[in-house]
């Protein structure tokens, strides 16, 4: 697989990355941020795209550096919007439609260097132009659509909760 110290590091740190974000997918239905699995996908999420800074396969500055530089800023807004959301629900819709839009671009690069890798000897792809990866890529960004409606209808149903609440604890609207 001829990876590089940087590469393997990478590598590792990344997959820790997509595992946080499946399982906060399955226990929370979105990255949660306020939660292990949310903080460990931050966290590695930002060190995997960082690292990815100083790794080329083709050399120099390419679209995978592009992706990285994109995805930190889509994190680091989500953590912001995580961070200051007290009394802000409308922020939660976007928060949760950053970090979802971050794992998918961060699955781009995952499928296209695993496709042309694994398995070893016989990689599935080619290059990035095979149809494999088109076609993952495509059921991906179908999925990515529609866990991203679950999400804003489960918070369109969790801020009228809230609405609900705090109406409830002032009648009078003091």
């Amino acid at each position: 697989m001829n990876l590089s110290g940087l590469g393997l590091f990478h590598t590792i740190i990344g997959v820790s990355a997509i595992a946080a974000a499946v399982i906060g997918f399955i226990r929370y239905g979105k990255i949660n941020l306020a939660m292990l699995s949310g903080k460990v996908y931050f966290y590695a999420t930002l060190i995997t795209s960082v690292t990815a800074l100083g790794i080329s396969k083709h050399g120099g500055f390419n679209a995978g550096h592009v992706f990285s530089l994109f995805i930190i800023v889509l994190i680091v807004v989500a953590y912001f919007l995580f961070s200051s959301k007290k009394e802000n629900r409308k922020a939660a819709y976007f928060e949760n439609f950053l970090l979802s839009f971050s794992f998918f671009l961060s699955l781009v690069p995952t499928v296209n260097e695993t496709f042309t890798r694994v398995p070893i000897g016989h990689p599935l792809a080619k290059d990035i132009k095979d149809p494999v990866i088109g076609q993952t890529l495509l059921v991906l960004f179908i999925l990515f659509i529609a866990v991203s409606v679950l999400q804003f209808l489960k918070q369109r149903k969790l801020n009228k909760k809230a609405v609900l609440l705090k109406a409830e604890e002032n009648p009078d609207g003091f």
